[in-house]
């Protein structure tokens, strides 16, 4: 009897481990598929600025990690997925946070990426509403992807881009350190 009471136990510890958690009203995937690339959760975490819920980030990787060097660095395929839970997350605000964040990345050097930032900032001009579901998936065959609600918007090619994009979340100075551990996994 208590070898099933154990077992018991420990599948239902097992099946709590798994599951996903809701953040703010989003339960991420459990997985993405992205050009044909199946990546599985890493972790998740909600961006907050001044105590207001502004969007929900997860990691996605082929191999979990904590390391966030491994997530900016590696030449493997990852994606994050931002799900916007706050009206408050405007084109206008989302633009002027990817600057802010681009300049963090790469230390005030954005300059050899000029093209690339453009590009990327393209995908983010149109108007951006509660329930919206971005998806900035690093596939090393192709580069860069974005998605919004499931419709691809670009492609921006090269690792050294991704590498600064990413850095936005896992830099020194990343966007919010709560979300960069949520998304490592950490908290």
């Amino acid at each position: 009897m208590k070898k099933l009471i154990l077992a018991t136990g420990i599948l239902m510890a097992s099946q709590f481990s798994f599951a996903q958690k809701e953040i703010s009203g989003v339960t991420p995937a459990k997985s993405v598929e992205i050009s044909g690339k199946t990546l599985t959760f890493n972790g998740a975490g909600l961006r907050e600025k001044w105590f207001l819920d502004l969007y929900v980030g997860a990691l996605y990787t082929n191999n979990k990690t904590s390391d966030r060097n491994v997530v900016m660095d590696n030449n493997e395929n990852m994606a994050i997925s931002l799900d916007i839970v706050s009206s408050l997350i405007t084109s206008e605000k989302m633009l002027a946070t990817i600057n802010e964040g681009f300049n963090n990345s790469t230390k005030n050097k954005t300059e050899p990426f000029k093209d690339q930032i453009r590009l990327f900032k393209a995908a983010f001009k149109e108007e951006i509403k509660i329930g919206d579901h971005f998806v900035i998936a690093y596939i090393k065959e192709l580069g860069t992807e974005i998605y919004k609600n499931g419709t691809k918007i670009k492609t921006i090619p090269a690792l050294d881009f991704k590498k600064v994009l990413f850095g936005i979340w896992f830099c020194d100075v990343p966007a919010d350190k709560d979300l960069m551990n949520g998304m490592l996994g950490i908290n």
